[in-house]
């Protein structure tokens, strides 16, 4: 039963229900916690009562740095994911309580960070709010609407998938600036991801000891989408291996140099719009244009999913001149 008392000139409201935790909410007027009481009491009447005591005090900082500490720490993209939320953290969206977030401060978020990032950029910071959010509820047992607000806010128009392969003369333009870089490793760590479609973490955390020479494999542990992957290496490829012989690590590289000494080579080479992981997507192509299949294509490059491998394989009309007479048809002339 509620209890509705005057104290120090405010009402205060105390509500006691076996089987529900105590609930006490503290109001101005006495008709307004006459309300309240009655309709907590119905929704523990007919059981729909839920108690959002919890989210009301908590805000979408603390959410997201339980998130980070909790969910985060166990992804293999931990480091990226991290810096996303402590990003997050500092912005003023952070500041509302879960109960009082709603779909229009996202949407003023949404329209602060499409100033300086594109859209598939910022939906990911959304998406990622809104799976915080998810495991609240879901798996934290705290208790929030149904409704995510994250849900509410539709997700910009994102940019087409990258279409950007390298030409034969830009792939030889490009090697032979690698070749006269500072930086030992450059041109074979460059043409190893070329010849083998192989990621840039998987290439840097390759060691010695994951190849098998005689069998001319390799093998990459711990990969992107969580499972090991042997692929198959090109006499090419195995030259490249044979040549870096010392140091756990096959290509003793850091990250951030790699990019820096790969992208003065692009330069030299007068390469524009290009990554070092469109070399993937070269190999990819290369394969395709090859004759290989769509599985085989996938069991080298590591795609789980076909349907992504898509994005990758980037053949066009002008690769298919060549090929396009190939194709036997019967001849009625004749």
């Amino acid at each position: 039963m509620a209890t509705i008392r005057k104290k120090h000139g405010k009402w205060k409201v105390e509500i006691r229900k076996s089987g529900y935790p105590n609930i006490y909410r503290t109001f101005f007027e006495k008709a307004t916690a006459l309300k309240y009481a009655k309709d907590i009491e119905t929704q523990m009447d007919k059981n729909i009562f839920e108690d959002y005591s919890g989210a009301t005090g908590t805000t979408l900082k603390v959410l997201l740095i339980k998130y980070r500490n909790e969910i985060t720490a166990n992804k293999k993209g931990f480091a990226e994911e991290s810096s996303k939320i402590n990003l997050l953290l500092r912005n003023k969206i952070c500041l509302h309580s879960l109960m009082t977030l709603r779909s229009h401060h996202i949407y003023n978020f949404k329209n602060e960070f499409s100033k300086t990032r594109v859209p598939a950029t910022v939906n990911k910071y959304i998406s990622l709010m809104s799976h915080a959010w998810t495991t609240a509820r879901k798996v934290w047992g705290v208790a929030l609407p149904m409704q995510n607000p994250f849900d509410l806010v539709s997700k910009d128009k994102e940019a087409p998938p990258r279409d950007r392969v390298l030409t034969k003369q830009e792939y030889v333009k490009l090697l032979e600036a690698c070749a006269v870089s500072r930086y030992a490793y450059l041109k074979d760590a460059v043409e190893f991801a070329y010849l083998t479609g192989a990621r840039q973490g998987e290439i840097l955390r390759l060691k010695r000891e994951h190849i098998n020479f005689e069998k001319k494999v390799c093998t990459f542990f711990d990969t992107k989408n969580g499972e090991d992957r042997t692929i198959p290496l090109p006499d090419a490829a195995i030259t490249i291996l044979k040549k870096h012989r010392f140091g756990p690590f096959v290509f003793n590289v850091l990250k951030r140099r790699l990019r820096k000494h790969f992208d003065i080579a692009k330069k030299k080479a007068g390469i524009e719009n290009f990554r070092y992981h469109d070399l993937r997507a070269c190999f990819c192509t290369n394969a395709l244009l090859a004759g290989w299949t769509i599985a085989q294509v996938s069991a080298v490059s590591g795609h789980q999913d076909w349907s992504q491998l898509k994005i990758y394989s980037r053949i066009k009309a002008e690769d298919l001149v060549e090929k396009i007479n190939t194709i036997q048809v019967v001849n009625f002339n004749k």
